[in-house]
């Protein structure tokens, strides 16, 4: 049996969704919104409390005008993790949410994190393969170059609600606020990530045309303790076009870190 609650932080523009109970989770989206990791949230509820963040500015909640990178979101999050005294905590980040992850664990000089899952992060650049500009794509391009099977997942702007396409637009207008200059990386963040030694997964989907698996496995070097798993027929979402694939990862990752530790 799982529980849900949806709260705001004192003093923080925070809307969390929690679920679950026993070792603390948090899993944090990318531009998709929240529901695009409740897959990942379900499935790890079921034997960790997990909290699923909604960043503020997504779906119409607040955004303080000081927030505005992604090491502000970071930040963030790190002081929620404290002011709820939780160390060794999983944090688990999707597209942008991964970069978040990152940043957290770049961070992290108390212990607050115990293990990391970035799945198909942004984060970095490389010239040889940038990252595809994701503002410039109508949305059969966004289906094109983020899923493995894009008429499954592609929806034409002219059958969307008017009310449900405001809040798109309104969560791409923010995106491009926290990720937009320089775009979807941050040039330091590589070079910060060796000390980082805490059990470190990284997921990509082989189809992802917006960050290809080489930015899986840049991520993998650069973490002290790290390996990269690629699946198949995938893109950008692996965990919503093969969940299955995806979470069986997830379950062996966090097994053997158990094991070792």
């Amino acid at each position: 049996m799982t529980s849900q609650t949806h709260s705001s932080e004192p003093n923080q523009p925070l809307t969390i969704t929690e679920s679950g109970s026993g070792p603390a989770a948090l899993v944090l989206h990318g531009g998709a919104g929240p529901a695009s990791v409740n897959g990942i949230a379900e499935h790890l509820s079921h034997t960790m409390h997990v909290l699923t963040p909604t960043h503020p500015g997504w779906d119409g909640t607040p955004r303080p005008p000081e927030s505005t990178t992604i090491a502000d979101l970071a930040t963030m999050y790190s002081d929620l993790l404290r002011n709820r005294g939780l160390h060794e905590v999983l944090v688990v980040g999707s597209s942008i949410g991964g970069w978040i992850a990152a940043e957290m664990a770049a961070q992290d000089s108390d212990g607050l994190l115990g293990g990391l899952i970035l799945i198909d992060a942004t984060g970095v650049w490389f010239d040889d393969h940038p990252i595809t500009d994701f503002f410039a794509l109508d949305a059969r391009g966004i289906a094109e170059h983020s899923y493995h099977d894009p008429d499954r997942f592609h929806q034409d702007p002219a059958t969307i609600p008017p009310s449900q396409s405001a809040v798109r637009q309104a969560n791409m207008a923010t995106l491009r606020q926290y990720a937009g200059d320089p775009y979807m990386h941050d040039p330091q963040l590589l070079t910060r990530l060796a000390d980082v030694s805490i059990p470190t997964l990284l997921l990509w989907g082989a189809s992802d045309k917006i960050v290809t698996p080489a930015y899986g496995a840049a991520y993998a070097a650069a973490f002290g303790n790290a390996h990269l798993e690629i699946i198949g027929k995938a893109g950008h979402l692996p965990h919503l076009e093969q969940p299955d694939a995806t979470f069986a990862r997830i379950d062996a990752h966090l097994s053997k870190a158990a094991n070792a530790s």
